[in-house]
């Protein structure tokens, strides 16, 4: 759900909420005006990492604590240790205490609303506490939450503060990189004391068809007051170029003090602009409530109109078309930032994983903030959202495990009633490789609940969960896996097809998938088998087993987003337009383990190789693969032809065996005897210039918007140095911080917080964001290196870039 009039999540003055208000222009209680909702709160914040009393107190002094903007993760600050609790799960990144203060002030108007504090993610265990009356606590990191701030407020020039407890000290609690401290955005609601309801707007599309959507808007209003109040709902759509196509007012109810009341209006669209993954349009649903004539609140819900469903036989369908879920599976940290990360990091991400063929995420293993959703709905993506990876039996001694029984129920609650309305989250996941399936029937007890709270809270999307070790066989014949009503399963693709044969009513999906050939073909050739979610889009920092490792590569592009070379055979297969790609594979692919994630650790060793610069310059043969789905390829060397292939029935990948020699490797696609795609790799020389390339010109000061600097190191002639391992230098002019710098190296230890990288494999990048408007440069040198720069403008915000 998106609230009316949010401002920007860029620097702002310090405590003084007063200008903030000021800003929004919000209007005297006596006022008809609409009411803004709610305002950014991430600017201003004090943070102390470790642990004292009496730190919730209003008159703690904090003076000398680190001032610094929200959203913040300082265990991405490091430092790396193989001495840290969170081990290889944890990246070997630091865990602890930190404590979060803001200092406020509110006029004496406010005094006659209902304020409110929305957290979006608090990573972990955290409490809340306002001007020293403690509000509540939250263990679960991802969860976002709300606490009413009313009671306990001064008003006019006094001062309130607000305080975070966020403890991350028993370790390990997860399986991969987690983050710590208030890690997403933060907001400050204000409403009238007769208000809808927290995530309490549900819109439903029961009919949708070409010719017509029927919309059903189900609304919540609550009533703060202190008296019976008589109101009714206006409810308006809006079309993806914002013009009203329905309108309806429902009738009046009296809603007494302290009680709330459920409104429900029917609407239209006629003919409608069905949102699907290629052509994701987005209507505008405004709800008001109205007390003769007088709105008191309102609010904006983007939804999109489609019609989906899963079929047992010919799985995913949208909106009478037959597709194939082709997703990928996310963590949800961003590299060098960790888990604070802004939307347009995402937003290259996705686009990246758009030019693969990607059409769907899995939220692994947790849920997401809820920008991240509002991306996927604006650019198409469909979502599995998953929301535990453990049950009562943990994974980690200080897991979600420790919480499950009093907490599972409201956290999936909340979970599900913010995301209902994105067009995107097309099934919810109650769990990845639950171990309680060792006792089948109380892990049937535990999801028959759970699927029940989805179920109540959303009867509109399907719940799968994702079946694996191990207990997966038994649970297709003690009756779980038919409670779903998706059957997912991590890995083992002939298992679940053979599960399907054995009952064609089930529904199934591959929750969790390998890149390898072997996984792609049962997907491809199955006309049931719904989707597939590799592990994963992007490597991901955690999981990493034994030190020196920080981080995962199971990706199919690296944290900083540079493609592996496997990405390109993804492409080949889920692509639509011509394409070819050449890569070296050096030795037999060997460890690919039958079940990701549970085979005794094993030191990955890179076997997929984009140059023809091999380290051995004598006289060898070369293993030369092309990815690509074009009907021929020929292949030459220095101008002489190695012969073409056509592509094969079985989707593999063209090989040749070549005599290495320096200079131009070239492959060429064809269709029908044209050329359609090409290929080229160049044996290098000595490094000799740094390239820099950015994603964009132009930047707005908001903490959600950040330029990515690429840095390649080449030689004279362009080419790029895989050996390269210089230590890049950047210096940055202008209203701008350099964020983060990263090279994608999972071994590396360097500071992700500097201003130096050193270049794996010949690449490294520094991610630049603005601070006030103005221009911004970015210079990169290294010693014997001719050194490069780029120049980014950045100007105010013209919107906001998250809810």
């Amino acid at each position: 759900m998106k609230q009316l009039s949010p401002l920007g999540a860029g620097p702002l003055s310090t405590v003084v909420v007063f200008a903030l208000l000021a800003l929004t222009r919000l209007p005297a209680a006596e006022s008809k005006a609409p009411i803004p909702r709610s305002v950014s709160f991430d600017a201003a914040w004090k943070f102390f990492k470790g642990d004292a009393d009496q730190v919730e107190k209003a008159g703690y002094p904090d003076q000398d604590w680190r001032q610094l903007d929200l959203p913040h993760d300082w265990s991405i600050e490091g430092p790396f240790s193989p001495e840290n609790k969170t081990g290889g799960a944890g990246g070997f990144l630091p865990a602890g205490i930190g404590w979060y203060r803001k200092t406020f002030s509110l006029p004496e108007s406010y005094a006659k609303h209902r304020v409110f504090i929305d957290l979006d993610g608090v990573m972990a265990n955290s409490d809340v506490w306002i001007n020293g009356t403690f509000l509540g606590h939250r263990p679960y990191g991802y969860v976002s939450f709300r606490y009413e701030l009313t009671p306990h407020l001064l008003f006019g020039e006094k001062e309130n503060v607000v305080a975070v407890r966020v403890d991350n000290s028993a370790q390990p609690a997860s399986r991969w990189y987690s983050g710590a401290g208030i890690y997403r955005h933060v907001r400050l609601v204000v409403t009238d004391p007769v208000h809808l309801e927290h995530w309490g707007t549900f819109v439903t599309t029961p009919e949708v068809s070409a010719k017509k959507a029927r919309i059903v808007v189900q609304n919540m209003v609550v009533n703060q007051s202190t008296q019976t109040r008589k109101v009714a709902l206006q409810v308006s759509v809006l079309d993806p170029k914002g013009e009203k196509v329905s309108s309806a007012t429902s009738e009046t109810k009296q809603i007494p003090a302290g009680k709330s009341a459920q409104f429900k209006s029917e609407l239209s669209a006629a003919p409608p602009h069905l949102w699907n993954p290629d052509d994701p349009a987005l209507y505008k649903v405004v709800s008001q409530v109205v007390e003769a004539g007088r709105t008191l609140d309102e609010d904006e819900t983007e939804v999109g109109l489609r019609e989906y469903h899963f079929d047992p036989d010919t799985g995913f369908w949208i909106n009478g078309k037959n597709i194939k879920l082709k997703g990928v599976c996310l963590h949800h940290d961003a590299g060098g930032f960790g888990a604070a990360v802004p939307l347009s990091a995402w937003e290259r991400r996705l686009t990246q994983l758009k030019e693969v063929g990607c059409n769907a995420i899995r939220t692994s293993h947790n849920p997401y903030a809820p920008e991240f959703l509002d991306l996927c709905d604006r650019m198409g993506f469909l979502v599995m959202d998953e929301i535990l990876d453990c049950w009562k039996v943990g994974k980690n001694p200080y897991d979600y495990h420790l919480y499950f029984e009093e907490w599972a129920g409201r956290d999936t609650r909340d979970t599900v009633i913010r995301d209902r309305n994105h067009p995107s989250v097309i099934i919810y996941s109650a769990g990845n490789e639950i171990h309680d399936t060792r006792k089948p029937d109380a892990a049937k007890q535990i999801l028959g609940s759970l699927i029940q709270v989805f179920h109540e809270t959303d009867p509109t999307r399907p719940v799968t969960q994702a079946l694996f070790r191990p207990n997966v066989t038994h649970d297709y014949e003690n009756g779980l896996a038919d409670m779903l009503d998706v059957v997912g399963q991590n890995y083992r693709e002939k298992e679940i097809l053979a599960a399907h044969e054995t009952k064609l009513q089930r529904k199934i999906i591959g929750t969790e998938n390998r890149h390898e050939l072997a996984a792609w073909l049962p997907f491809r050739d199955s006309p049931a088998y719904a989707g597939q979610f590799l592990w994963t889009g992007f490597d991901y920092l955690g999981e990493a087993r034994t030190w020196p490792a920080i981080s995962r590569d199971t990706g199919l592009f690296d944290r900083t987003g540079s493609p592996h070379e496997i990405a390109y055979q993804r492409k080949s297969w889920w692509g639509a337009e011509p394409m070819v790609h050449l890569t070296r594979r050096t030795g037999a692919d060997a460890l690919t383990p039958t079940d990701p994630g549970y085979e005794p650790y094993q030191k990955r060793v890179q076997l997929l190789f984009g140059d023809w610069s091999p380290q051995n310059p004598d006289p060898h043969e070369e293993t030369v693969e092309v990815y690509s789905n074009c009907e021929s390829v020929e292949l030459s060397l220095n101008g002489q032809s190695l012969e073409a292939k056509d592509r094969p029935a079985d989707d593999s990948p063209r090989v040749w065996i070549v005599p290495y020699a320096p200079g131009t490797l070239k492959a060429v696609g064809s269709n029908g005897g044209k050329v359609v795609a090409t290929d080229v790799l160049e044996t290098s020389g000595t490094a000799a210039r740094i390239n820099l390339s950015c994603d964009r010109k132009t930047l707005t000061d908001d903490w959600d918007e950040v330029a990515y600097v690429r840095v390649t190191i080449q030689d004279e002639n362009g080419v790029l140095v895989p050996t390269a391992e210089n230590e890049v230098r950047f210096e940055l002019s202008g209203p701008g911080v350099i964020a983060a710098v990263d090279s994608g190296d999972n071994e590396s230890h360097e500071s992700f917080q500097a201003h130096e990288r050193k270049a794996f494999q010949g690449r490294c990048l520094a991610i630049v964001r603005a601070t006030s408007p103005g221009t911004l440069k970015l210079t990169a040198s290294s010693a014997g290196l001719s050194s490069s720069s780029v120049t980014i403008e950045a100007s105010a915000p013209g919107r906001d870039r998250h809810p």
